[in-house]
């Protein structure tokens, strides 16, 4: 049974007494704490405020425009043959290559001004294949944008405007940067032109599956579709990357973002702008990382490295004497922290560089100087006077393969793969072999841009299928 308690008047009195006498000394005690907590806040969290206001200008929205067009697709990639067999028994299957027509397309990302004259950084994937690029600034003004060049292994492209004056945004160093640092991004998320957001670097040299070449930033900074292109920034106001990929499920944010680091951006940029395309180094060898398996069975304490798996012969890496079972654990005295270092450092040489691979070989370590070569071209180099010359034309082609060319007993020509604007009224289509422009035998695409520069009209003399006939297309 429980008892009520009962207190004397004396004993009242003296509790009454205490509590007022330790009340204002608790409740200042508890205003100090607050007030503590709340500076110690305003400390932790950093304010961005500044730093938007002294480098928004410089980021710009961009928009563009891919022309309806008609292009070739195969609906059954590798069953070449077999969609011939079809035809020949008439067989109406959709097997082979097909014509398709795409509608327009519009797309948005972002970019940002890195001279005062109007050259601009953003993502390849963001330019690529774009009839019309709109790019504004956020006074509101436009300016019609040209793309100088592009490169898709690294998602980088530089693209100019004709403006002078411009705001231009203080590039950093990603090299420095620290994970766990405060990073923000500014661009367009879903067309939001100048949104801010911001979080910390979660890792560097993060290696995606589809990406060889960029050791990426990753951050928990909220990005979305048309952020691509956009500034990564340090709370110095610096750029230090730039926003080009994000791991979703739902085709939002997740927390996952990767940024391209500014470094390798800008050695990019010089090349595209002096070159027009990237020329990459290679030394002919295939590498798998050293798990903690292969360590064991190398004899290593610890995994590290990259393990070379194959050599292409007559290449560099088996003229210096690379042999398969080397492991490169660094390259001119610095230590790989990971096995795809090793294809980043190369590919950043100009050929003809000589680098020295440290390598374990039996146990021993073992230095081996290898003179770098040039990464065969991958397609034609997307330059300014490629694009114009594309816009003008209103195609784009690629070479013959040497099947091609032996199957169809042709030493030269260009394959059609899409067609619009004038080339399409004309009449021209995917798939027909560009032999000649105004009686120029054409071997490249160079050869091309060099006749459509110069011309008001072009005639193209082209095999279609077995005959061979010319297109008029008028570039006016």
């Amino acid at each position: 049974m429980f008892q009520r308690k009962t207190f004397k008047p004396a004993m009242l009195a003296i509790a009454i007494a205490s509590a007022l006498a330790f009340t204002p000394f608790t409740a200042v005690n508890a205003q100090t704490t607050a007030d503590t907590g709340a500076q110690m806040s305003e400390v932790r969290l950093p304010d961005f405020s500044q730093l938007v206001e002294e480098n928004g200008k410089g980021v710009v929205n961009i928009s563009t425009i891919k022309n309806a067009r008609t292009e070739t697709v195969n609906m059954f990639p590798g069953m070449e043959k077999e969609a011939e067999i079809f035809k020949r028994f008439g067989f109406p299957f959709p097997l082979g290559p097909q014509q398709q027509r795409i509608p327009e397309q519009r797309g948005t990302g972002s970019g940002f001004i890195i001279s005062s004259d109007g050259l601009i950084l953003t993502n390849a994937h963001v330019v690529e294949g774009a009839d019309e690029l709109r790019i504004r600034l956020t006074d509101n003004r436009e300016f019609m944008g040209k793309v100088l060049g592009l490169d898709k292994k690294t998602d980088i492209a530089v693209v100019k405007i004709e403006a002078k004056d411009l705001p231009v945004l203080k590039i950093g160093s990603s090299e420095q940067l620290k994970v766990g640092e405060w990073v923000a991004a500014i661009g367009s998320p879903f067309g939001l032109h100048n949104t801010v957001t911001a979080g910390i670097v979660s890792a560097k040299s993060r290696q995606l599956p589809s990406d060889q070449y960029v050791p990426f930033i990753q951050t928990d900074v909220a990005v979305n579709p048309g952020n691509s292109g956009g500034p990564l920034f340090n709370m110095r106001g610096e750029v230090v990357g730039i926003n080009s990929q994000i791991f979703s499920t739902s085709g939002g944010f997740m927390g996952l973002s990767f940024s391209i680091p500014i470094d390798l951006a800008m050695q990019i940029k010089d090349q595209l702008v002096q070159n027009g395309r990237v020329i990459r180094g290679r030394i002919g060898v295939g590498i798998q990382a050293v798990t903690q398996d292969l360590a064991e069975a190398f004899g290593m304490k610890t995994p590290r490295g990259a393990v070379i798996t194959m050599l292409e012969k007559g290449q560099p890496g088996e003229k210096a004497g690379l042999m398969v079972g080397d492991i490169v654990i660094a390259i001119d005295g610095k230590d790989l922290a990971n096995a795809n270092e090793l294809p980043v450092k190369i590919s950043t040489m100009k050929p003809g560089t000589k680098t020295t691979l440290t390598v374990l070989r039996d146990g021993k370590e073992k230095k081996i100087v290898v003179t770098v070569a040039e990464t065969p071209s991958e397609g034609v180099a997307q330059t300014n006077d490629n694009k114009n010359a594309q816009g003008k034309l209103g195609v784009s082609v690629r070479e013959l393969s040497a099947e091609e060319k032996k199957e169809l007993e042709l030493q030269n020509g260009l394959v059609v793969t899409e067609v619009r604007g004038a080339a399409a009224k004309a009449g021209l289509m995917p798939r027909d072999i560009i032999l000649s422009a105004n009686g120029k035998t054409i071997t490249n695409s160079g050869d091309l841009i060099d006749v459509v520069k110069k011309a008001k009209k072009v005639a193209l003399l082209v095999q279609r299928q077995q005959s061979r006939i010319f297109v008029a297309i008028d570039l006016k």
